[in-house]
Parts: structure tokens; sequence; C-alpha cells
């Protein structure tokens, strides 16, 4: 039995590859999210259990799961940030590796999404977005007095948009007039959290009419009650087991091409946002297993 979840030292032999990326630069509430890669990374080492339940199986005996720390990266700007994050992304997906990119704020998911673009058609992939917020604007200049341009990260989805993605937003419960707009005059899948009861699982995945899908969770996007450390909370977001189940649904119906998990921001004396990104993380591994594309 391996002696921690993260088990392998060469994440260019490694079957699942862990990316850190520590960049909290252009949030603009709490801060701390270059501080959630490590933060999650030590609740997989040490406290989370070898056995996932859901499934029944222990991918970490049976999978060569590495983690690549990006290192500190607040000293670059966002645009050099996302090339360093592509950068590292497009090497290991171009070899066909899974892996899940742990954030930082939700800006550092630009790299997988560019890097994938060179290898992808990108209309043949829908980004399934869990989040409180759209990040559909186009720059941050509306409440930023010194704007950190395109790539802030309420611009993320609007980024990807433009790549040509399909993309698909849950959750979504705080959002600018702008945003809703340019969702609607797009025609986006928006599924929007609010009062009554929350969408079937299996009629998120009917909307999404691709069978690839990349899966960017911004843990802000889950209720505060189990997601609290975070830079943005919002009140009303998914509840936990729902959210388990709408992962079950999503690997049974789809291909799962990559993942990340976003703006986990550590605070002092309260762990259970990165356990829960922990728990996430092995049991997107899990899930990916199962299913036979590891």
């Amino acid at each position: 039995m391996p002696d921690s979840i993260i088990n392998y030292d060469n994440p260019k032999d490694a079957d699942v590859i862990l990316i850190g990326a520590n960049y909290d630069v252009t949030s603009s509430f709490g801060k701390g999210a270059n501080k959630g890669p490590a933060a999650i990374v030590g609740c997989l080492n040490r406290q989370i259990e070898f056995y996932e339940r859901f499934t029944g199986i222990m991918p970490a005996d049976q999978l060569k799961i590495a983690y690549h720390d990006l290192g500190d990266l607040n000293a670059l700007s966002p645009e050099a940030m996302v090339e360093r994050v592509r950068s590292a992304y497009e090497e290991y997906f171009g070899a066909g590796k899974f892996i899940i990119l742990l954030g930082g704020e939700h800006s550092v998911s630009n790299g997988p999404w560019q890097a994938m673009a060179h290898r992808e058609e990108a209309s043949d992939v829908t980004i399934l977005q869990i989040d409180a917020h759209f990040d559909l604007r186009d720059t941050d200049a509306d409440y930023h007095d010194e704007p950190h341009g395109k790539y802030a990260h309420a611009c993320v989805m609007r980024r990807a948009v433009e790549l040509g993605y399909n993309t698909a937003h849950v959750g979504i419960r705080a959002y600018s007039k702008d945003e809703l707009a340019f969702a609607k005059s797009k025609g986006l899948i928006v599924f929007e959290w609010g009062p009554g009861d929350a969408p079937a699982p299996e009629e998120i995945m009917a909307a999404i009419k691709t069978d690839k899908v990349y899966l960017t969770i911004d843990v802000d996007g889950i209720d505060p009650a189990y997601m609290p450390a975070t830079g943005t909370p919002v009140q009303g977001g998914l509840e936990w087991y729902y959210t388990w189940q709408l992962f079950q649904e999503l690997f049974q119906k789809k291909n799962v091409i990559g993942a990340d998990i976003v703006e986990v921001a550590p605070r002092t004396a309260d762990n259970l946002t990165e356990y829960g990104a922990a728990q996430i993380c092995y049991s997107l591994i899990a899930y990916k297993l199962m299913r036979g594309g590891l």
C-alpha cells in the first residue's frame, strides 16, 4: 500500500497529474487562494482515506499519481501566469495524461483551456462550470480602479467562450446585468440556483450535447456551509451530496478529459474547505478510473 495518495515523484510517467497553480492576484474580495494547492495536497497526503466509498475502489493502489507544483506565481502578470500554466499543462495533456489543476484563483483555468485548444476541436468540448458566478465579464474594469484586464478571475468563462468551447453553468446566483445579457445573447446553458428544487443531474447532462467535458469547479459554487473558505462565498449553493450525484452522472454519461478545483482560500483553524476539495479531487480520480479512462 502506498504511504499517501500522491504516490509518485515523476509526473511524466504518472497516470494522473495534479498541477498546483499558486496564484491569487486578480481576486476581488477575500485573498489567499494561492495557498489552496498546498492545503489540498496536504489533506490528500495526510487525511483522505484511500478507500473511495462511492466507487468502492482504491485509486492510490492502482494508479501512479504525481504532483507538479508550479511554485509561487504571484509575481507574474495575469498574462504571464496563464502562459506558465498553459505550457506545463500542454506537455502533460499532449502525452495523454489525466490532469487535475489545483488553484489558485479561477483565472488559472485559462491555461488548460488554451493548451487543450491546440489539440482538441474546441467545439467538441463542453466546459461544465460549477460556480456561484458567471465569470463572463470582458474585463474587471467595472469594479477595479486599476483593472487586471481580460485575464482577471471574473473573466475566465468569457475567454472560454471566445476560444470556441461550449459552456454549461451550474450553481449561478450572483452576476452583473451585462453578464446575464451576454449569456442570453450566446444561448449559453445556464442552471441558475435559487428557491425550489435543483435540476436533476440527468437534466444537466441532457443539456450538454458533446461527449467530451472539462469540469471546472470553483468551490464557491458549492454552498458555503460545506466550503466556507473561499474568496467570494455566496449563500445558497449546491448541496454536498447533490454535488456527488452530479459527478457520478457526469462520469457515467460523458468523457471527462480534465478538471480543475479553484478558489480554495485556506484560513486559520478551519480546514473544512481544503478537506472537501481534497475529497472531490480523489473522487474525481476514482470516477475516471471506474469509467475505464485510466
